[in-house]
């Protein structure tokens, strides 16, 4: 086992041109390659200039050949920052543990065509600024697997920095709870990164969840987030899908900034404190098919959540030419706000049902929330519809008049769904002396298109 381990090290260290892998390690580094290993075709890869020198090599560790290619590692403590820089499918035996006691990152992806199976990573940095990981993905691990893993340390989780084609999937992040959230790393930090796909992961105690950065045509499908500052995070990312994704008791389910073209559908929010789904300069994107429920005020604590927000379940700022539709919005403190010049927006076929306010817009124009004649559902919408084909008759004006009204004196609530309040919107519509800019639904639905599966959040 320790010929092989040998072998292993002179080929990650070496750099071949033509020929037979065994004749150039017999030639150039007098090695005799075992029998067991000739014919192997690996692709090692150097340091790259300005690398950590420092790091320990999984080759020197005492790895089972499974196959050519396929390596285990036996159940062991395995002290210190290792680096995985040749092409194997490296899977850790139940018990095999990389504690990097404290210091930079516990294992470095570095060569492309790496499968990391089913380890354990514990004790990494803390030094956000140095990027401190669980496992750090090198720029040159390109078409990389990351799977299987379980993450616990005060850092980045797994940062993915500027890799092309890698699956992170079924992964286990938890930060360090006792830490307060603006110093804790995030989950999976994707960093300017192209076709790769995060999926089914579940994350928690960590900053934010998963953090998408400058990263483009990448996917985000079926994780699992929560207990966190946001569950997903997006700046200045586009043509990328965000799907079947779950957020439970973060500040922000989905904060998406600063990105285009983005896929936003099948998501989740449980019980998110401030917002369920923030968008924020997102444009040419569709919200679809989304489920938001039980979005409350955040709580002021020493970690850091916001006094006095209120719970929206869609926050629109500085959006435009965006779809939003299909999506539930429901058992909140408000269901939705407008602000911000959000203009020319489709949004149509949502059901915001339950919520203690159901829209709230600050701007200077009129805008129509229906598409072709088909509105949204408003389940405090008090209008009729004599001709039976689902639509009402009279459009829903969510705010009006005395909408302000409880904007500015928020005690008036506790008369919210009185008669007085009733009467005075009554007023109001057969007298409309001032009529402020506001939202207009003119083909509001009498029943949702759709309302979360009971499998789903409210279950």
């Amino acid at each position: 086992m320790r010929s092989v381990n040998t072998w292993l090290a002179c080929v990650a260290v070496a750099c071949f041109a033509q020929g037979s892998w065994a004749d150039k390690l017999q030639n150039k580094a007098g090695f005799d390659v075992p029998e067991v290993m000739r014919g192997i075709e690996l692709f090692p890869i150097q340091a790259p200039p300005g690398a950590d020198q420092s790091l320990i090599s999984v080759t020197t560790l005492p790895l089972q050949r499974i196959s050519d290619t396929h390596w285990k590692l036996p159940k062991g403590e395995y002290k210190g920052n290792h680096v995985v820089d040749v092409p194997i499918h490296l899977e850790c035996e139940e018990g095999a543990v990389f504690d990097a006691q404290g210091q930079k990152n516990a294992i470095n992806i570095r060569a492309p065509g790496v499968i990391f199976d089913g380890c354990r990573m514990i004790n990494w940095g803390t030094n956000l600024t140095e990027m401190d990981s669980g496992i750090f993905i090198e720029r040159t691990a390109k078409d990389s697997q990351i799977i299987n893993n379980r993450l616990h340390g005060p850092g980045f989780g797994i940062w993915m920095d500027a890799v092309r084609n890698v699956r992170v999937e079924h992964n286990h992040v938890q930060g360090y709870e006792q830490l307060r959230s603006a110093d804790r790393g995030n989950g999976i930090h994707v960093f300017a990164t192209k076709n790769c796909l995060i999926n089914a992961n579940k994350v928690w105690h960590v900053r934010d969840g998963i953090y998408i950065e400058a990263a483009d045509d990448n996917d985000l499908t079926n994780n699992d987030l929560h207990d966190l500052r946001y569950g997903i995070h997006y700046m200045f990312s586009h043509r990328s899908t965000v799907t079947g994704n779950r957020t439970t008791r973060t500040r922000t389910g989905y904060a998406l900034m600063q990105s285009r073209q983005l896929m936003v559908e099948g998501n989740y929010s449980d019980h998110d404190d401030n917002y369920g789904i923030l968008l924020n300069y997102l444009t040419y994107s569709t919200v679809r098919n989304n489920h938001v429920t039980a979005v409350q005020s955040g709580v002021g604590d020493a970690d850091g959540h916001i006094s006095g927000a209120e719970g929206k379940g869609l926050f629109i700022f500085n959006s435009l030419f965006n779809v939003i539709t299909d999506n539930t919005f429901g058992n909140s403190a408000m269901g939705v706000h407008l602000t911000a010049g959000s203009e020319d927006n489709h949004i149509y076929h949502n059901a915001f049902y339950n919520n203690e306010q159901q829209v709230k817009y600050v701007a200077l124009r009129n805008q129509e929330w229906s598409h072709e004649g088909q509105g949204n559902f408003w389940s405090d919408y008090l209008g009729w519809d004599r001709n039976a084909d689902g639509i009402g008759d009279v459009p829903y004006e969510p705010n009006d008049n005395v909408d302000r009204l409880l904007w500015t004196y928020p005690q008036v609530r506790l008369l919210m769904h009185s008669p007085g309040i009733e009467l005075l919107r009554w007023v109001q519509r057969a007298f409309p002396v001032v009529k402020y800019p506001g939202v207009q639904d003119s083909h509001p639905l009498m029943r949702p298109t759709q309302m979360p599966p009971k499998q789903g959040i409210d279950s």
